[in-house]
């Protein structure tokens, strides 16, 4: 299943998909479905999870970068492969490139989080760190494939990646025939190319729904247009999916056989990655969360069952740590208050024991006297809380102001 650059454009077919899964046999794992009754409850039929970020290298990207890497010619694999990714495309075609044998270098943004550039290099990569976003990278190893005879590897943009991507699809009919609605996330959009390929092949009555973050959904201008336009900074946490221009490629297949495509907000994303931690134990990144996030959007647009890809669990322990908290702030469980009080001994023991009072964990004070703002007798306290929800800020702020207190931000 090998294209050339003149047959890049050449349709996926059922039979690419199914090729690919025998080549991927021993090579990716079938990835667990799980079952949520938390989300099952909400949208009021079952709901499946797709454990891709449960796969090797952590992410759905080995599949369709083995494909593409496998199906080279002797002389292009010992040219050596080329890739540029931010991290999951990175691990992916590492991983797959030591498996086959194939030399591969691997661009990748100068703030790249520093365990993906790790587990990168540890899968057998030559990491070049190079430009400051990736568009920059992508550049950098295109050129680098052009000095170099290395055959670039695109992360959504090639027949061979969509349809080992697609093997995601064949395993979810295998494993929930039952399934109605197959939520997946999209950023240039190989995995839900691939999905749509393979799940319509064979059940055309099944919904594919694609879902974007808000603030890098490209394809629903594209669609619009009916053709690949690009949305300028595209901006959002979910870095797996932000992509501003959908693939040439995948962009015909997506118009032609996913039914929808959604948006979802940041808080919609923090809250349904603090979902998949708190009620499935998973540990999701916000791209492999989309699906889920736009569950919470609207839990009723979807008929059962209903399968959410997760497609990728690489996330950076200090954006975690960030998405946490925006999650529970987003949900009422986390509340930031500052205000001023008298700069006086037991001043701030007074506060926290206002707090006790009405059972706010506090989690983190800063006590600031010196600032031009302030009176010579004031200090300014900003207190980061852990409530229980939206009813229990509203009774923390209550206390505060019952206690003389005013909040100021």
């Amino acid at each position: 299943m090998s294209y050339s650059t003149a047959d890049s454009f050449r349709p996926v077919t059922l039979d690419d998909v199914r090729g690919a899964q025998k080549m991927l046999s021993g090579v990716a794992r079938v990835t667990a479905m799980e079952g949520s009754r938390h989300l099952s409850q909400m949208v009021g039929a079952p709901v499946h999870l797709k454990c891709e970020n449960l796969q090797r290298t952590g992410s759905f990207k080995l599949r369709g970068a083995y494909v593409r890497i496998a199906g080279l010619l002797p002389e292009e694999r010992a040219a050596g492969v080329v890739a540029a990714s931010a991290g999951n495309h990175a691990q992916g075609v590492a991983l797959a490139s030591a498996l086959l044998g194939v030399r591969s270098t691997v661009f990748m943004p100068k703030g790249a989080p520093l365990p993906k550039v790790s587990a990168t290099r540890d899968y057998g990569a030559e990491v070049r760190l190079h430009g400051q976003v990736v568009d920059e990278t992508l550049a950098a190893a295109q050129e680098y494939a052009a000095e170099t005879g290395a055959v670039f590897i695109h992360p959504f943009d090639h027949p061979d990646i969509i349809a080992g991507q697609g093997t995601v699809g064949l395993e979810i009919l295998e494993q929930c025939p039952e399934a109605r609605t197959v939520l997946v996330g999209i950023g240039g959009g190989g995995l839900a190319a691939g999905i749509a390929v393979a799940v319509k092949s064979l059940r055309p009555d099944v919904r594919v729904v694609g879902v974007q973050a808000a603030g890098a959904a490209a394809y629903p201008p594209s669609l619009a247009a009916g053709r690949p336009v690009s949305v300028e900074n595209p901006a959002t946490m979910a870095d797996g999916i932000k992509v501003g221009r959908p693939g040439d490629v995948p962009f015909g297949i997506v118009g032609e056989l996913v039914d929808e495509v959604r948006t979802v907000s940041e808080d919609e994303l923090s809250a349904a990655l603090l979902l998949c931690l708190e009620r499935a134990k998973l540990v999701v990144e916000p791209a492999g969360a989309s699906p889920v996030a736009a569950l919470l959007s609207e839990p009723g647009a979807f008929e059962g069952p209903v399968v959410a890809v997760l497609s990728g669990g690489n996330v950076d322990p200090v954006l975690m740590e960030r998405v946490l908290r925006h999650g529970m702030a987003a949900q009422g469980r986390y509340l930031a208050v500052r205000l001023r009080l008298t700069d006086r001994p037991g001043a701030l023991a007074t506060l926290l024991g206002a707090l006790s009072v009405v059972d706010a964990n506090v989690l983190d004070v800063s006590h600031v006297r010196t600032d031009p703002r302030l009176g010579l007798t004031e200090a300014e306290v900003e207190l980061h809380l852990e409530t229980k929800g939206p009813a229990h800020c509203a009774e923390v702020g209550q206390a505060l102001h019952e206690a003389g207190y005013t909040v100021i931000g």
